[in-house]
């Protein structure tokens, strides 16, 4: 049976890649992955010529940008927002936990619970910081790396990019 970090890789290259349709069967187990807009060949033949839109065209409207300005209360701001040249420099040695897939950002595991984190809180290597929804996959992101969160840079539910700075973390 493949681990849930093998699965995630799996769908980073079919993402990646330009293979629409991914099949894996291991001993009565199976992983079907369809890119969104996939068709069979008999889907395709039973339907009239119609030119679809590539999904590359749909997404950008509606994702934000790579790099997102983050919206901020204005208390996040003033703790976060460097106010002289040397705390600008200090920015450039902040740690990026990054998107490791294509997905919607969920800042806590069900819509009634406290988030993961929040700006101030103290994180490890381990700690659980997000989820990141891809294809009904509830994907938990760890922090990767020991620190506290200085910056949160995306809003809940709001769709990510692969790469896309999630959050800034200020490493001890």
């Amino acid at each position: 049976m493949l681990k849930v970090q093998e699965i995630r890789e799996i769908i980073k290259l079919v993402n990646q890649s330009d293979i629409d349709e991914f099949v894996y069967e291991h001993d009565g187990s199976k992983i079907k992955l369809k890119k969104k807009g996939y068709k069979t060949v008999q889907e395709a033949q039973s339907q009239a010529p119609v030119q679809p839109l590539p999904e590359q065209q749909i997404i950008p409207s509606e994702a934000p940008p790579v790099q997102p300005a983050p919206v901020q209360t204005q208390t996040e701001a003033d703790s976060v927002q460097p106010a002289t040249a040397q705390e600008a420099d200090d920015e450039s040695n902040l740690h990026k936990i990054t998107s490791p897939m294509v997905g919607t950002f969920y800042q806590a595991p069900s819509p009634d619970s406290e988030p993961y984190v929040k700006v101030g809180s103290s994180v490890n290597e381990n700690t659980v910081v997000c989820i990141v929804e891809a294809m009904k996959l509830f994907n938990e992101i760890e922090a990767e790396v020991e620190g506290e969160i200085v910056q949160i840079l995306v809003k809940d539910g709001e769709l990510v990019e692969y790469g896309q700075p999630l959050f800034l973390v200020k490493p001890r």
